[in-house]
């Protein structure tokens, strides 16, 4: 990966509807050879998708809470993440070091769905408890940095 790949890659962390041609102009190259340049990085796995950002208050969503799973000794991390991949709620799962082995984001529309989501996650075949943490407002969300130079 050259300086040009991470000026496309940057441009579309910021803008992931840019045109071809638009990245062209900025990076001083045919937008074919963007086109070239871009496969080639989807292809490497290094852009690995394309969606649109959307306010989850417009969508009913309008309680976020991150909940830190803490699972039995005996329980396969691995099959546990497995089963809350089912749970539509959890937008984002990593698996981390500390007392819990899990820290999940999740949204949904209200405390009482909130409540029933724990309920599920505190049923779920491995977990021994949860912790929650609500958020109170967001002050931003997906940053997008500058591209590290490796």
């Amino acid at each position: 990966m050259d300086a040009v790949d991470r000026q496309l890659i940057q441009a579309l962390r910021e803008n992931g509807r840019a045109s071809y041609a638009e990245l062209g102009r900025l990076v001083g190259l045919s937008g074919p050879s963007v086109t070239d340049r871009i496969n080639r990085l989807e292809q490497a796995g290094v852009i690995t998708g394309y969606r649109a950002t959307v306010a989850p208050a417009a969508l009913g969503l309008g309680v976020t809470a991150l909940v830190g799973v803490q699972l039995t000794t005996a329980a396969d991390h691995e099959e546990v993440a497995r089963r809350l991949r089912d749970l539509a709620e959890i937008e984002d799962c990593w698996f981390i070091a500390g007392d819990d082995s899990f820290m999940l984001k999740v949204r949904v529309g209200d405390v009482d769905g909130l409540e029933r989501t724990i309920h599920r996650l505190s049923g779920t075949k491995g977990v021994s408890r949860t912790r929650t943490t609500v958020v109170l407002s967001t002050k931003w969300e997906s940053r997008v940095g500058e591209v590290p130079q490796v």
